[in-house]
């Protein structure tokens, strides 16, 4: 007896460790550059066809590691890797800024319906005030911003940017935005960290004429960058709400908000530059008052690190995070760039995401950034396919954009020698297309939709065959459908019984 108690323990422990490596509810994403071509295209000015297939063979392998969510760089540079009539074709896409991708197609619808077909979110991100990469080099056609506005225009550092103290200059930047968030079906917005660009040492950022005139009652010309990016991300979030209330806004911001050095609030850390001292981005503000919906800090630094340790950063973020949703910034490239010392494995990326599932409410992370994953061995892969993210995980909700699940559907069961064969229908009126959790259990196990490793197909149709079903005694299956923001319903009628 002590015996049979002894393994019913090892088992339970054993079971209930797997589930708490696979959390049902968890964002899991890559960041997808097109700056440089860092992820896709693989090199600027390929036929459609080849951009198309290298896109899917991005997002199917991403798919296959359990990610549920992209985040794709539709504008780097005050380029479009989608038709606008605002900003011209991105040279990253064709090879020449302004020239359209041949055969012609929408490179952004096509990544939307994509990722849509494989129940993926997708992240439009934008940069929003950087205008050039490069400033001594000019590729861009007559209509450019750095020609038609050259006047909001400042070189910084070898590159150009829209000086984002210019009213009418960040009222440019979120109509390009809004333009996508009206025209396209994507499920957020999200920025980066460059807002004001990094500080370089004993340089001063050009403003000065636009401190001068729009500065208004301020004093200390660092209150009043903080106060132009406090306007700029208030408003953009309004207008997003106003137009697809559904629609997500996140920040990826650097890694350290402040230095407890510097002010009592701050991490533990000795980071160089920081949040708010130098790209003038009081992120805490922006959690705090409800203007974006989840933060996304690069953490892309080891566990023990003598200046931003990975374990320092995570629990001041999480601690800071005033009710929306904390992310977690993930340096896979790391792995790419360093083949000895700690990130020469898998075990320090791998201890990250057990820290972000042990020590935050609503787990979720990105890899920055995709590619990297082609440059380092399959062990990564490997892991987070078969034990990290063996099952499928939906991104937590966010009851203060929409907290209504769907009706539950009605759900019958037609055995055959080929397996079962389940059909649902919606009972209920609804105004979006839907996504189902098809859940298979045992007949005498308790139904516990909790349960991840339950969950054999998420799916937008109405139909699934369980080819499987024979091989197991007496399945019985339930189905539940989730809205855009996966808010799911309750189950439906238990069926197979």
């Amino acid at each position: 007896m002590r015996l049979v108690l002894l393994i019913s323990i090892f088992c339970l422990l054993y079971c209930t460790s797997s589930f708490a490596q696979s959390p049902k509810r968890e964002f899991r994403a890559a960041w997808i550059a097109t700056v440089a071509n860092i992820d896709w295209p693989s090199k600027p000015g390929l036929p459609s066809v080849q951009q198309q297939q290298e896109f899917i063979n991005r997002l199917d392998m991403l798919k296959t590691i359990g990610c549920n969510a992209i985040i794709v760089q539709v504008r780097p540079a005050c380029d479009a890797l989608y038709q606008s009539k605002i900003e011209p074709w991105s040279r990253y896409l064709t090879g020449k800024q302004g020239q359209p991708p041949f055969p012609l197609y929408d490179p952004l619808a096509f990544m939307i319906e994509e990722t849509h077909k494989r129940n993926m979110e997708f992240h439009a991100w934008f940069n929003p005030f950087r205008a050039l990469t490069d400033s001594k080099k000019n590729p861009n056609p007559s209509s450019h911003i750095t020609y038609t506005h050259s006047d909001w225009i400042i070189n910084y550092g070898g590159k150009a940017y829209i000086d984002p103290g210019v009213p009418e200059a960040r009222e440019y930047v979120i109509n390009v935005i809004m333009d996508v968030v009206k025209r396209y079906n994507i499920d957020a917005v999200h920025l980066d960290d460059y807002f004001y660009p990094y500080r370089i040492a004993n340089v001063e950022f050009g403003d000065s004429k636009s401190y001068q005139r729009f500065r208004e009652s301020f004093v200390n010309k660092d209150d009043w960058r903080r106060h132009n990016v406090n306007l700029f991300i208030t408003t953009l979030n309004a207008n997003i709400k106003s137009v697809k209330s559904y629609v997500k806004f996140g920040i990826s911001p650097f890694g350290v908000w402040r230095n407890a050095s510097k002010d009592p609030q701050g991490s533990n850390t000795r980071g160089g530059q920081t949040c708010y001292d130098d790209l003038y981005s009081d992120i805490l503000e922006w959690l705090r008052r409800g203007w974006i919906d989840y933060a996304l800090p690069q953490l892309y630094w080891e566990r023990g690190h003598r200046a931003a340790a990975f374990d320092v950063l995570l629990p001041w973020w999480e601690d800071h995070r005033y009710n929306r949703h904390m992310y977690i910034g993930l340096g896979v490239y790391r792995m790419a760039e360093s083949p000895n010392g700690i990130w020469s494995g898998s075990k320090e990326l791998l201890e990250q995401i057990n820290d972000i599932r042990r020590e935050t409410a609503h787990p979720g992370y990105s890899f920055y950034s995709a590619s990297s994953f082609d440059k380092i061995g399959p062990a990564i892969r490997d892991s987070l396919k078969n034990r990290y993210n063996k099952y499928p995980a939906f991104p937590p909700t966010m009851p203060w954009l929409d907290s209504i699940a769907p009706i539950a559907p009605s759900l019958k069961a037609i055995p055959s020698s080929q397996g079962t064969l389940l059909q649902w229908k919606n009972t209920g009126i609804n105004k979006e297309q839907l996504t189902y959790a098809v859940y298979r259990f045992s007949n005498h196990e308790p139904i516990d939709i909790n349960n991840s490793a339950k969950i054999i197909s998420v799916q937008k149709g109405m139909e699934y065959l369980d080819k499987d079903a024979n091989k197991i005694k007496r399945p019985i299956y339930v189905v539940t459908a989730l809205d855009r923001l996966w808010n799911e319903s309750t189950i439906s009628n238990v069926a197979g019984e």
